[in-house]
């Protein structure tokens, strides 16, 4: 069993406030649920209203299955995103 997490750090230009924010994140992990098997949060930046960051875990059999994931997983993100990825930090445990 392989465990990976992946923080990912973004930011949102057109974000007026945390009312905004929250509309877009809303939408991204109710997007990245729905297409992929994952639990994620909000994790940081709660009360700015321009960034935010993304927890995200999922477990699997094997490190490529994680690594394939989090690979989609950043790519809808910047595809998706009214924003700027600005960084994507992936972390797995055997």
């Amino acid at each position: 069993m392989t465990v990976g997490s992946l923080r990912l750090d973004f930011h949102i230009p057109a974000s007026q406030s945390l009312k905004d924010k929250r509309r877009v994140v809303r939408s991204l992990k109710d997007r990245l649920r729905g297409r992929y098997n994952i639990a994620l949060a909000e994790v940081d930046f709660q009360d700015t209203h321009q960034r935010a960051a993304l927890g995200i875990v999922s477990v699997a059999t094997d490190r490529q299955q994680i690594e394939r994931l989090f690979q989609d997983v950043c790519q809808e993100v910047e595809r998706n995103l009214p924003g700027d990825l600005l960084r994507a930090e992936i972390e797995i445990l055997s």
